[in-house]
């Protein structure tokens, strides 16, 4: 085999690798009172007075309302609306563990056998900088009849991803997160499920 050849075959792999994109699991637990058959108007407002209406918030708020839809809700802002979904969202930044720790690390090691012993020194040198953070996105949602105010569904789907990747941004962390919690709908009531 010629070397040119040789060298496709190992790096064709590698530079494919590098184009996937670790999508990071979504925890998500779902609480509701029996079979959620029927469906109706629904409004989409923040869950609590202090919730605010930005962009961030209408993200969220968006992302909770294509998935009402696709499960057979019909979107009707407003008090008119048979249910409301009460939407909050939370983003925090969590450090890495071990985020002080030096760049050098220094192990020693040693052997004896039959054939003699030995005594081993190795340096190691971390060139990656120190690790990022990881920005936690959590997504709570209830459903609330509007005649009575009962909740008849609630959920939280929350995930991690590294400060910076694709998987941090709010947009994106808004639709994965709305996705897996309505994902097979109503889902287990009181059962935690990883969703990928």
């Amino acid at each position: 085999m010629r070397k040119k050849d040789w060298a496709s075959l190992v790096l064709a792999p590698l530079a494919l690798a590098g184009c996937a994109t670790a999508v990071p699991p979504v925890e998500v637990t779902r609480f509701h009172i029996g079979d959620q058959t029927a469906r109706g108007t629904i409004a989409v407002e923040p869950l609590t007075l202090s919730d605010d209406t930005s962009i961030e918030f209408r993200s969220y708020a968006a992302a909770v309302g294509r998935e009402l839809q696709r499960i057979g809700f019909t979107e009707m802002p407003g008090a008119g609306s048979q249910y409301v979904a009460s939407v909050n969202y939370l983003r925090d930044v969590r450090g890495t563990l071990g985020g002080g720790r030096s760049p050098v690390s220094v192990g020693v090691g040693g052997a004896t056998g039959s054939y003699g012993s030995g005594v081993g020194l190795g340096i190691g040198i971390n060139l990656s900088g120190p690790p990022k953070d990881i920005i936690v996105t959590q997504l709570n949602v209830q459903i609330k009849r509007r005649a009575d105010n009962t909740v008849i569904w609630e959920g939280r789907a929350l995930t991690e991803a590294k400060e910076g990747s694709p998987a941090a941004q709010p947009g994106m962390a808004a639709s994965k997160l709305a996705e897996a919690l309505f994902r097979d709908f109503p889902g287990v009531s009181g059962q935690t499920i990883t969703v990928k």
